[in-house]
């Protein structure tokens, strides 16, 4: 009988009590909770047009759209122009409709000058957004 209870003792002195650790590990958990809610993330403040808005732009075409092909030849919408006469016709656009942005659509085989000079004329037009779009292939 005496070599059971030595037995047991030593089963009894070989077991890991959990329950410290697992209360440790829940107020680490309810702290982390309670502290994340009070964190302010910063950011940007973005203004959204209503859809309302958003409605009345897509009525209009609002985009002015300036192309060079892969032969350097320049379109301001569907008519082809000499360079110099790009900001003229987007001060014209912009005119009627003074809310509307410039779209650039350059072939990869165009000159980077020509690019250059159209990208100029049309900071030059008081263009307030020019955005630079790639080609459908």
């Amino acid at each position: 009988m005496a070599r059971r209870l030595r037995r047991q003792s030593a089963d009894e002195e070989a077991d890991v009590n959990l329950t410290p650790m697992l209360d440790v590990v829940f107020i680490m958990l309810i702290f982390f909770i309670v502290t994340s809610s009070f964190i302010k993330e910063s950011g940007l403040e973005v203004n959204r047009p209503d859809a309302q808005q958003a409605q009345n732009k897509d009525d209009k075409n609002t985009n002015v759209l300036v192309q060079i092909t892969a032969q350097d030849e320049v379109l301001v919408g569907p008519r082809r122009v000499d360079v110099r006469a790009v900001r003229p016709n987007i001060e014209r656009s912009l005119a009627e409709n003074p809310n509307a942005a410039v779209i650039l659509r350059v072939d990869e085989a165009a000159s980077n000058g020509i690019f250059v000079q159209v990208w100029d004329q049309a900071k030059l037009a008081d263009a307030k957004s020019i955005a630079l779009v790639q080609p459908a292939k």
